[in-house]
């Protein structure tokens, strides 16, 4: 697995874990849908949520929130709308979050940052 690959999904794996000891329910990872892949969705009470997952071993490229685009944004809203409408039973309270990983070389602890609802 291409190096890059393997960060993303280290993130996403450390994302689930930290969402879920702050009371997320996990209830999907890597959704696939016409209009691209939802990273996590969580439910917290009645409210889903759309989770993208950022991960970066260095900040010379920019900050792991800097990589969520509008472009992306709106694919992410397309995907979650798709995936309301494959599980209504889900009801219609949702939101997109994002989470950044800053994956410290080998040394001391990731930083992780929860950026909530945010939208386009």
């Amino acid at each position: 697995m291409k190096n890059h690959l393997a960060t993303g999904k280290w993130g996403e794996r450390l994302a689930a874990v930290y969402l879920e000891n702050r009371g997320i329910q996990i209830i999907a990872k890597n959704v696939r849908t016409p209009y691209g892949e939802i990273d996590l969705v969580g439910q917290s009470g009645d409210e889903i949520i759309f989770f993208e997952v950022k991960t970066r071993t260095s900040v010379s490229f920019g900050l792991p929130e800097d990589a969520v685009t509008q472009n992306k944004l709106t694919h992410i809203t397309q995907s979650a709308q798709a995936f309301l409408q494959e599980n209504p039973h889900l009801g219609e309270d949702w939101r997109i979050d994002v989470i950044a990983i800053q994956k410290k070389g080998g040394q001391g602890s990731p930083v992780i940052e929860w950026f909530e609802n945010v939208s386009i």
